[in-house]
C-alpha cells in the first residue's frame, strides 16, 4: 500500500511540475524622437545688420583665436550627432565709383574654423566668388548713410556649409582664420586679430533631441 501511494504522489507531483514557466513579456522598444530642425541661439559679437531685401540677419565673422570671441552658437541637448548649416559669404565694400569705372573686380578667398568651446577644431569653410557690379551682391544692409539708406559694406557669394557636431557638445564657436583677395594690381592677405573677414546668416540645426541633462546635486554643507 505504501508503494502505491508514493507512485499516485508521483503521478499527480509530475504533470505539475512539467508545465512551462509563462514567458515574460519585454516592454516595446522606444522609436526614437524624430529629427527637429530650429534656429539655435546665437550671440554675434559684431553685427552687421539686416538685409534690404532677403530681412536676413548678417553678421561679420572676425579672425580669432579664442572661442569665447567668436559668433557663439548654443545647441540643444542632442541624441547622436548634431547638423550645423549656415551660409557663408565674403565682404565687399560696394563704390558705384569704381563699378562704372571698371576697376572694381575682387576675387575673395575667405576661411574660417568651427571650434569646440575648448578650442578644438571641427571643421574649416571656404568661401570664394568674383565681384564685378553690383548684381553680384548677395544684399545691401539697411541703417548706411549711402544713397537709400544702405551701407558700403555689403555680403558678395554664398556657400552654403553644413558641419557635423558630436553628441557631446553643447556650444561651438565660428572663428575667422584668414582672407585673400586679388585684384588687378596684386594680391593681398589678411590675418591679423580681430578683423571683419567674412560674413555669416541662415544659421539652422537639424538634431535628434536628447534627454536633457541631469541637475547637478548641490553638497550638503
Amino acid at each position: 500500500m505504501r508503494l502505491i501511494g508514493i507512485a499516485i504522489v508521483m503521478l499527480v507531483a509530475a504533470p505539475l511540475g512539467a508545465q512551462a514557466p509563462r514567458p515574460v513579456r519585454k516592454p516595446a522598444p522606444v522609436a526614437p524622437a524624430a529629427m527637429k530642425q530650429a534656429t539655435p541661439p546665437m550671440i554675434c559679437p559684431t553685427p552687421l545688420g539686416v538685409g534690404v531685401k532677403t530681412k536676413a540677419n548678417f553678421c561679420d565673422v572676425l579672425t580669432g583665436r579664442d572661442p569665447a570671441d567668436g559668433i557663439r552658437i548654443s545647441l540643444p541637448p542632442h541624441k547622436g550627432p548634431l547638423t550645423l548649416t549656415f551660409n557663408l559669404h565674403n565682404r565687399q565694400t560696394y563704390s558705384e565709383e569704381q563699378v562704372q569705372a571698371h576697376r572694381a573686380y575682387a576675387r575673395y578667398t575667405a576661411t574660417i574654423g568651427v571650434f569646440t568651446m575648448d578650442n578644438t577644431l571641427i571643421s574649416r569653410a571656404m568661401v570664394q566668388n568674383e565681384f564685378r557690379t553690383g548684381a553680384d551682391l548677395v544684399d545691401r544692409i539697411a541703417g548706411g548713410a549711402g544713397p537709400g539708406g544702405v551701407k558700403a559694406v555689403a555680403p558678395t557669394g554664398t556657400e552654403t556649409v553644413s558641419v557635423t557636431v558630436p553628441e557631446s557638445e553643447t556650444e561651438v564657436s565660428l572663428l575667422g582664420e584668414k582672407l585673400v583677395v586679388d585684384r588687378m594690381d596684386g594680391t593681398a592677405t589678411y590675418a591679423s586679430l580681430g578683423r571683419p573677414i567674412a560674413v555669416l546668416s541662415g544659421v539652422t540645426i537639424e538634431y535628434r533631441p536628447g534627454p536633457p541633462p541631469k541637475p547637478v546635486r548641490k553638497k550638503r554643507h
